[in-house]
């Protein structure tokens, strides 16, 4: 008996030495919108774990990029099951800024770590919001022009012929009368970031919508033009993202270029197009010509990555050491770009060989050409509303403007209508 009272007296010095959470352990959770990183998210738990000594379990729940924000708003407004983490697409981010934020303020914790300066600015202000840093970017999601580099070569097209979307238009009617060959393929999610080429947004820092009217005019006559002498084309199914666009249109060489994000390529072209390794390059978007004749910026960002603590978690110590090791550490850098995700926004990590590789698919370094681009990065302008509009144009006006049943006036006409009609200006 004495020598059990004993080894129990033992026992409780032992667990008074060690806090019991090291004993335990903590168990984060963390909920992404893309399924290709889930077994990323999983390696890097134990990464971080095995690094750190911190006795770290990650459990990862993937929901696809439109669910995700339809599940996190239940679990906010229920008050259940809300994750320590989530990895949330900035084109969904303004979802969650119209009342009080339900994630957590990282500006102090960003400015102390470093990251303020190492991340790139304008992928930082996207998940910024009234002076607030609210996100943690992890992709530089920045745009170029895949193209077909064996058909440009059969039909005589140099890809810095192509500098502006004049130049482009020109090629492409070209290209029609003479070949019967369409030039590209888009969809409205390309709305946005011809606008911001342009020198504009869909809002402006005093909440406006459409503040420059006249330039989005302009870019949807344009492309209208383009359609209608099927130099653009809208997929059969209507997405640049649909399975059967790339077995259809991209594999039989309906036609011969795409605008996509750097994720578009990594991922989309390797899992849909498998077969077509090597035949694929990229090039900077085509661009305009201002005022003065200068070129303007040569790229623009879609979509994208950021990391975000729910401010009802109890673990931010934890998630924050979470996201502070993803962020900066060389082989998490690595890996997700390397597993088809993104190139990442951390500016340090664009110095390792391994970003900067040709790479097999397209036989060419994707790194280089986005570090090239990356100055030419124009701003978002983040707004509540933002998600609203780019969907409302994706879906409702782009379409009917590039199939001929509006006209882009009127169609503006509309979209402005739906947007001053909507709860969020009421």
């Amino acid at each position: 008996m004495n020598l059990m009272k004993a080894r129990f007296k033992y026992t409780l010095i032992v667990f008074s030495l060690f806090p019991l959470s090291l004993i335990k352990g903590k168990d984060l959770t963390i909920w992404i919108s893309s399924y290709q990183d889930q077994v990323y998210y999983e390696e890097m738990g134990k990464l971080y774990a095995e690094t750190s000594g911190k006795k770290i379990s990650l459990s990862v729940k993937s929901y696809g990029f439109r669910e995700m924000p339809d599940k996190l708003g239940v679990a906010f407004r229920s008050g259940q099951g809300i994750p320590d983490l989530v990895q949330l697409d900035e084109t969904f981010f303004g979802v969650f800024l119209n009342d009080k934020s339900p994630f957590m303020d990282l500006t102090k914790k960003v400015n102390e770590s470093g990251l303020a300066k190492d991340l790139h600015p304008r992928r930082l202000e996207v998940f910024t919001y009234k002076n607030k840093i609210l996100g943690v970017p992890q992709s530089l999601s920045a745009m170029v022009l895949y193209y077909r580099k064996d058909l440009f070569k059969e039909f005589d097209i140099k890809p810095e012929d192509l500098k502006t979307w004049k130049d482009f238009a020109d090629v492409g009617r070209e290209l029609q009368s003479d070949h019967g060959q369409r030039f590209m393929a888009l969809d409205g999610t390309l709305f946005d970031v011809l606008l911001r080429q342009k020198g504009t947004d869909l809002f402006n820092k005093k909440g406006n919508f459409l503040p420059d009217e006249e330039k989005a005019l302009q870019i949807l006559e344009e492309f209208a033009e383009m359609s209608a002498s099927q130099v653009a084309v809208m997929p059969d199914r209507g997405s640049i993202f649909d399975p059967v666009f790339f077995s259809g249109d991209l594999e039989t060489g309906e036609v011969l270029c795409v605008p996509g994000a750097d994720w578009y390529g990594l991922d989309l072209f390797q899992q849909f197009a498998p077969a077509m390794a090597g035949l694929w390059g990229m090039m900077p978007l085509p661009t305009w010509r201002n005022e003065k004749g200068e070129l303007g910026p040569r790229t623009a960002t879609f979509a994208g990555q950021g990391l975000m603590i729910c401010e009802k978690s109890k673990n931010k110590k934890e998630a924050w050491g979470f996201i502070e090791f993803v962020m900066k550490n060389k082989e998490a850098n690595a890996e997700r770009f390397l597993q088809g995700n993104s190139f990442p926004a951390y500016k340090p990590s664009w110095k390792d060989d391994r970003l900067l590789a040709k790479h097999e698919y397209f036989d060419q370094s994707i790194g280089k050409l986005l570090v090239k681009l990356a100055d030419e990065i124009p701003p978002v302008v983040v707004d509540p509303r933002r998600p609203q509009a780019i969907f409302l144009m994706q879906e409702n006006y782009f379409g009917s403007v590039m199939f001929g049943a509006l006209s882009a006036k009127e169609a503006l006409k509309q979209y402005k209508e739906a947007m001053n009609n909507s709860p969020g200006n009421r």
